[in-house]
């Protein structure tokens, strides 16, 4: 019985409000609608001049006349008397973020259905003409779509079913023969399904990146747990060694273990940091593959080349191949430096005490940072250096708190030292430069700009004759400059250098790696010369002024 109510209600229902019908007419096709149904749905078609009805789409030229059909509107009394009309459910209605019927008035129900060749969403009621009409049939559905108008020419009022490979964009037949006339078109199926390829070529470099980035994961995992265990290793021996020391090195045996683990903090910092940046690139990875996923389902063309230039942009990835994998050997060099200590205590307690320090035992880090490539990344490296008076030659006046340098006729009252250029116009840095390392020179008339030696227990360069001239040796590299070049020195060997003219010298170090570099510095930087070699001593940077171009300064930036 239910069966047949429902069977009722379907066959007598008006398919534009779904109700029984109000004053029901017959429009020529033979459908039957509510009078003010089929009325409103013709007002809206009265620009185009052509009404069609909205379950079979037949077109009528002029509008019908509606009359009433007396025969239906008895059946629909008798109807109402037996109890069978009813609503649609409430969760069959359209809400704010649902795509709603366009043939429904009132209250629209659910589309179930947009059809991309009437440009319009139907719920399962209004659509059924699409099953049963012959010419409906052969129209493309797909799910639910809120801005089919979108697909619609705004200047030609046709569908857009070709892509413009000159000016990007979807565009109807009729454009094809105005303003884009001679342009590359081809249809908007054959462009959607090159662009699909490039999608699954992305989503399947994406998948590779992940599954790159699972790996590094897991090798920085590693990297962590034998950074623990080589520490722990360490602090043990460290105990161990110091225990025989009684109490005059109980103190110095906490500062080591304090230090040691200082240092495994700082390396597994620097691991956890890049593990964390691939993790969330990953994160980042899969959220982008859920996009192209979800693009690459896309039924309407339109829609998917409107999208896929903002989706399909690729990110940069994370530069994994600085991740270095070293034999297991971070604090064995800290053993062995203890170990020394020991056997040395004696005499090094006779003298004076010795301030043996962690800092002294180079550990190589285990992730080589890239090297600097902007200014801004070099900047990060900068340091504040100061000239050393005792180093500077008499005839040179520092000014700017030390900063600054520059020739004067005037003999300066400087104290006798041994560190004291003699013969040429130089002076160095009181700080030593280890590790990475910037500073920037702002210099006028002609000088050098150099890196040298200073300890004396390596033989550090001389303070007198030739071979103390900045790149005259092999323990000092210079880069002269002057208005119309510049040149490099090392070893006593002049090189030649090209590059732009600029008053202000970027200098680079990366102390482990073993670089030197110098850049002209404007508006960009450019490399005028890079030294890779191995560094054994701390370094100092140098400045030498040119006697012979009056007014020649070099300034600390």
């Amino acid at each position: 019985m239910a069966q047949k109510d429902q069977l009722d209600r379907e066959t007598f229902s008006c398919v534009i409000c779904l109700d029984l019908p109000k004053d029901p007419v017959t429009i020529p096709c033979g459908h039957s609608y509510c009078m003010s149904c089929i009325k409103s749905h013709w007002d809206g078609e009265d620009e185009r001049k052509i009404y069609s009805c909205p379950q079979c789409r037949e077109a009528f030229t002029p509008r019908p006349v509606l009359k009433k059909n007396t025969m239906l509107a008895a059946l629909v009394e008798q109807l109402k008397k037996t109890g069978l009309q009813a609503a649609p459910a409430d969760h069959c209605y359209a809400g704010p973020e649902d795509v709603a019927c366009d043939v429904c008035t009132g209250r629209k129900l659910k589309a179930f259905k947009s059809c991309l060749q009437c440009l319009m969403s139907y719920c399962e009621n209004h659509l059924q003409s699409h099953f049963e009409s012959t010419k409906l049939k052969k129209h493309k559905l797909v799910e639910p779509l809120k801005r089919l108008q979108e697909n619609i020419c705004s200047r030609h009022d046709e569908v857009m079913k070709i892509f413009c490979h000159t000016d990007k964009k979807c565009i109807c037949y009729l454009c094809t023969m105005e303003d884009h006339k001679g342009h590359d078109t081809v249809p908007a199926a054959a462009e959607r399904t090159e662009r699909q390829r490039e999608l699954e070529v992305s989503r399947l470099n994406i998948q590779k990146r992940i599954q790159d980035r699972e790996k590094d994961v897991k090798l920085l995992q590693q990297e962590v747990e034998a950074v623990s265990r080589s520490a722990d290793k360490a602090v043990e021996d460290s105990e161990k060694i110091f225990t025989q020391l009684i109490r005059l090195l109980q103190k110095r045996s906490s500062d080591v273990k304090q230090q040691i683990r200082s240092q495994q903090e700082t390396e597994v910092s620097g691991v956890k940091e890049l593990q964390e940046k691939l993790q969330q690139e990953i994160t980042e990875l899969k959220r982008k593959d859920a996009e192209l996923k979800q693009l690459s389902h896309t039924e309407d063309h339109n829609q998917f080349l409107h999208n896929y230039p903002s989706v399909s942009q690729r990110s940069e990835p994370t530069d994994s191949s600085s991740i270095n994998i070293r034999p297991l050997r971070y604090f064995e060099d800290v053993t062995a430096a203890v170990s020394e200590l020991r056997d040395k205590l004696q005499d090094i307690l006779r003298d004076k005490w010795t301030n043996t320090s962690l800092t002294e035992t180079e550990v190589d880090v285990l992730l080589s940072e890239p090297e600097p490539k902007t200014r801004a990344e070099f900047l990060r490296y900068s340091r504040e250096i100061t000239l050393d008076p005792n180093t500077a030659n008499t005839k040179l006046l520092l000014s700017e708190g030390n900063r600054k340098v520059e020739w004067t006729r005037q003999r300066q009252s400087y104290s006798r030292h041994t560190d004291r250029f003699t013969d040429y116009l130089q002076v160095l840095s009181r700080e030593s430069l280890t590790g990475r390392c910037y500073w920037e020179v702002e210099w006028r008339g002609g000088v050098d700009v150099a890196v040298a030696y200073n300890t004396v227990a390596y033989k550090n360069i001389s303070r007198a004759g030739t071979e103390s001239q900045f790149g005259h040796n092999d323990k000092s590299w210079s880069l002269g400059c002057s208005t119309d070049r510049y040149e490099f020195w090392f070893n006593n060997i002049k090189t030649p250098v090209s590059g732009p003219g600029s008053s202000r010298v970027g200098v680079y170090l990366d102390h482990r790696a073993g670089i030197l570099s110098f850049y002209s510095v404007s508006k960009t930087m450019t490399l005028l010369r890079r030294v890779q070699t191995t560094f054994t001593q701390p370094l100092y940077a140098g400045l030498r002024v040119y006697g012979w171009f009056v007014g020649s300064t070099a300034e600390l930036c």
